[in-house]
């Protein structure tokens, strides 16, 4: 066994809150030469003192935690929220590291952990806390590798189970970190990427009233949480869809003078007024009633199982309405003093080792209790009973039960009063025999119509004398023979009406959580609470939960889209595959690898179908109109990584104006942007990767094409890539245009990616396939002679000749051209928007024209073009919206050569 310098072993002992860590330090030196000194962190000290370990004298350093050490994130480049589209979430990298707020109790653990041998961890003994546990190996081990690791499994803080723990020491439980580990990357990953996308996609969409600054509103996502939601929504429209049904019942009831007997119709109520009546008029024509059965037999009603979590709040909740949330804060608080065992348990069962005798024998001295406890003792009351089992047993905790005897504190609240009060009756009920009653059961016939009264008698109340929660009323009923006759005292028939069921109250709803396996013992009340906080549901002053528009409007939207996300199923699945890590049957690369393929499919599914959430929020809210709002900032689908900020990512989106685009997520930081064909209808990011383009990955989009809008020889379905390889693309970008090219073009260098700009200057022609000119300028597509380098025209001239439009005759505008390959180059254009008219003015002086151009002044007196067919007569050179040459090429639609088809004027005709 290694020593200090000193020759003493040295032990660091770690607990999970800086209470536990004083209390356990105190039990186990017994008050004698403990010492305090501060850490690092001042609400973490540390408590030194000497022990005997096994035979072996230590000395012992006592600290703490504060819950988890570490945390799970994203790395950097992905925890903004427009840094990546959301899909990526579901791989993208995370790690574990120390925030800065527990940076000093690393510190303390780092220092302290250098000069001992031993390192002892103290955390509480369930999933979460052996997590907390190896993070602390972490921490220790980084600084001191040799160090010999010991864990201590208690359950209360009193000197027995202390003692036992210290002298009994085992090993950490990597399965169980190993669960955690899974749970918490399943939910960041799940929660984030849902999280992100119905925030982005809803928020600024709808004008959400549960929110005084809707602006900050967070619309969260949880695997627990939404399935909890499904259960009050669910509920809440089993509600709002039940229709009322009237039915009809007979009742019968006799007096005697014994008492006086109410009979039920064994039918029930029947719905069908006219057969009711028929059924009455037949008893009362013949009311004379006959005994047909008297039965008589004792009937016991059982004592509650041990009290675990999920109990314990339930009952906290039904009987003295605390919320669950609540309840385990103050379970905690009675826990750290010392007054309860640990609070989160699954267990319902006592070990048989455990002295139950000892524990009734502590509450003797109670007022209120402790006569209760004294016949319990006194084998002569028959009064004793060990205890059955629910069948529950996590392996860590025993149930929850009393550990020290308390009349009541003095900085007790009412609810530390209550709370302590139902601990330790429901600890003495399991162990005491049921209560007996007798029941008896009287059937009778009145034509032919069977009716049954029951009565009860309790012939020994035990555990009932005091667990007051619960009663076992009953009345008696007057005696009765088989054969016997009489007339009834009252024959009616009454009606009544059907009624929904209620609401949930809170322990129904941890009634179903428990039930479909949604969350943990430890962690439901925790789910049920941010409901409330994220404004999902409401509860009101009968502890029942109501859906608000927003959680009601969101389960709709999820379930229209036919996937079940709000219901119970596929966490569960996860709940029982975390369940296997811990118990060591599967491996956390396993589950993580198949839960998250598995929502990664159901959240693409549910980005999809997003028009389902927004037609089921617009149910419910008002449509926002902000002026600030930017297409930028909605949701995309991911593409590719961005090549000109080389941080965000470059998703698929669709603007205001309908158009689709490739733009980066850094925006307004990153202004790159790839601007898609104006004829595209419909484009859909795919999940395959494109083979060629680099650096990857590069995803493909399928694209729909309005048929009208390119040539006849090209599919209006393509599967496609924006990365520079997809020729077809391309072709199609140079002949239809953009939808938006001056917002592409107006970003300056920023948009040096764009799709049109990169192509048409470095791709082979169309035509020719040959390098050097674009496609429109090709000399195999040129009707008539035109000039080959534009001619400027001087000022003089300019002044000498006007031009007109050819179709409405209006003064044509001199303006100048701001595109790629023809900037600072002048044109004429009509003023109308209803006008096609275009010409450049170099073409004017040199005999080429324009389409529709008209001379003012001629040297024939003639006009040189008339109409639109005349540029297609003199070989006139066309141009597209961005001057870009349009020689020998004319719209699908008309078959008019001066214009493209996404702006033709007979387009939709």
């Amino acid at each position: 066994m290694s020593r200090s310098s000193g020759g003493g072993l040295r032990v660091l002992n770690v607990a999970e809150k800086p209470s536990v860590a004083k209390s356990v330090a105190n039990i186990l030196s017994r008050g004698q030469g403990l010492r305090m000194r501060e850490g690092r962190s001042r609400y973490n000290k540390i408590y030194d003192f000497s022990y005997s370990v096994n035979g072996c004298a230590a000395q012992m350093l006592f600290t703490s935690v504060t819950g988890h050490l570490m945390e799970l994130e994203f790395e950097d480049r992905y925890r903004k929220w427009h840094s990546c589209d959301p899909a990526l979430l579901f791989q993208a990298p995370v790690r574990k590291f120390v925030p800065e707020d527990k940076l000093d109790i690393k510190r303390t653990l780092e220092e302290e952990a250098r000069t001992c041998q031993w390192l002892v961890l103290w955390l509480d003994c369930d999933r979460e806390g052996e997590n907390i546990a190896f993070e602390v190996i972490d921490v220790c081990t980084s600084v001191n590798r040799h160090l010999t690791i010991k864990r201590a499994r208690f359950s209360a803080l009193i000197d027995r189970d202390i003692h036992h723990a210290m002298q009994n020491l085992d090993n950490a439980n990597k399965h169980f970190a190993d669960a955690v580990d899974a749970r918490q990357e399943i939910d960041l990953r799940i929660g984030a990427s849902f999280t992100r996308f119905q925030t982005m996609l809803l928020r600024d969409a709808f004008v959400i009233d549960s929110a005084a600054d809707d602006r900050n509103l967070v619309l969260s996502y949880g695997p627990c949480q939404f399935p909890t939601l499904g259960f009050i929504v669910e509920r809440y429209w089993e509600i709002q869809s039940h229709e009322p049904e009237d039915f009809w019942t007979i009742n019968c009831s006799h007096r005697s003078d014994e008492g006086t007997a109410t009979f039920g119709w064994m039918r029930g109520h029947i719905f069908d007024h006219a057969c009711a009546v028929i059924i009455y008029e037949m008893c009362v024509e013949e009311p004379l009633a006959t005994v047909t059965k008297v039965r008589l037999q004792e009937k016991p009603k059982y004592p509650p199982y041990p009290l675990n979590t999920i109990e314990l709040e339930k009952r906290a909740s039904r009987y003295f309405r605390m919320s669950s949330e609540h309840t385990m804060k103050v379970a905690e608080e009675l826990y750290q003093s010392g007054f309860i065992s640990y609070p989160r348990t699954e267990t319902d069962g006592f070990s048989p080792r455990t002295d139950l005798h000892a524990i009734v024998q502590e509450q003797q001295g109670h007022p209120g209790w402790g006569s209760y406890a004294q016949r319990l003792l006194d084998p002569a009351s028959g009064l004793w009973r060990n205890p059955s089992s629910g069948g529950h047993d996590d392996k860590a905790h025993p149930p929850i039960h009393p550990t020290k005897f308390s009349s009541g504190e003095s900085g007790w609240s009412q609810d530390h009063n209550r709370l302590y009060e139902l601990v330790v009756r429901h600890f003495l009920a399991c162990v005491s025999q049921p209560a007996v009653g007798a029941e008896t059961t009287v059937e009778i016939d009145i034509a032919s119509e069977v009716f049954s009264a029951s009565g009860r008698v309790i012939l020994a109340k035990n555990y009932l004398d005091v667990y007051r929660f619960e009663s076992w009323g009953g009345s008696l009923l007057p005696t009765y023979a088989v054969g016997q006759q009489f007339m009834p005292t009252t024959l009616t028939l009454d009606s009544g009406i059907t009624r929904p069921p209620p609401l949930l109250s809170e322990a129904d709803l941890l009634g179903c959580m428990d039930k479909e396996g949604i969350g943990t013992d430890a962690t439901m009340h925790d789910h049920i609470k941010k409901l409330l906080d994220r404004f999902y549901a409401t509860k009101d002053a009968n502890t029942r939960f109501s859906p608000t528009n927003l959680g009601e409007a969101l389960v709709m939207g999820y379930d229209d889209m036919g996937y079940k996300l709000w219901k119970p199923y596929l966490r569960a699945l996860m709940e029982r595959d975390m369940k296997a890590v811990s118990e060591g049957n599967k491996s956390k690369a396993e589950v993580l690898e198949t839960c998250l393929q598995q929502m990664k499919a159901c959240f693409l599914d549910a980005r999809l179908n997003k028009v389902k959430l927004l037609e089921a929020m617009a149910v419910f809210f008002e449509r926002s109109i902000r002026p600030g709002q930017d297409e930028h900032h909605a949701s995309g689908e991911f593409i590719r990584q961005c090549g000109l900020c080389q941080e965000a990512d470059m998703v698929l989106r669709k603007n205001r104006d309908g158009n689709f685009m490739v733009g980066c997520m850094g925006y307004p930081q990153c202004r790159n942007a790839i601007w898609l064909p104006g004829s595209v209808s419909e484009a859909v990011a795919t999940t395959n990767v494109c083979n060629s383009c680099t650096p990857g990955p590069v995803y493909l989009i399928q694209f729909t094409f309005r048929r009208l809008e390119i040539p006849p020889n090209y599919s209006t379905n393509h599967l496609g890539c924006i990365g520079g390889c997809d020729e077809i693309l391309r072709q199609l970008t140079e002949i239809c245009g953009t939808g938006s090219r001056s917002a592409a073009r107006g970003r300056g260098p920023a948009a040096s990616s764009n799709v049109q700009r990169n192509n048409t200057r470095q791709g082979a022609c169309i035509y020719c396939h040959q390098s050097g000119h674009s496609s429109g300028d090709c000399p195999s597509q040129s009707v008539g002679p035109r000039s080959v380098r534009p001619r400027t025209m001087n000022a003089q001239n300019a002044g000498q000749i006007s031009v007109s439009c050819t179709t409405c005759g209006a003064q044509c505008a001199l303006r100048t051209a701001n595109t790629t390959q023809n900037r600072g180059r002048k044109f004429y254009k009509c003023p109308s928007q209803e006008c096609n008219f275009f010409v450049w003015e170099d073409s004017v002086g040199n005999g080429s024209v324009g389409r529709g151009f008209q001379r003012a002044t001629n040297v024939d007196g003639q006009s040189a073009a008339r109409g639109r067919g005349a540029g297609r007569g003199t070989g006139g050179t066309f141009v597209s919206a961005t001057g870009d040459p349009n020689s020998g090429r004319r719209c699908f639609v008309c078959g008019d050569p001066s214009h493209f088809a996404n702006v033709c004027p007979n387009r939709g005709n």
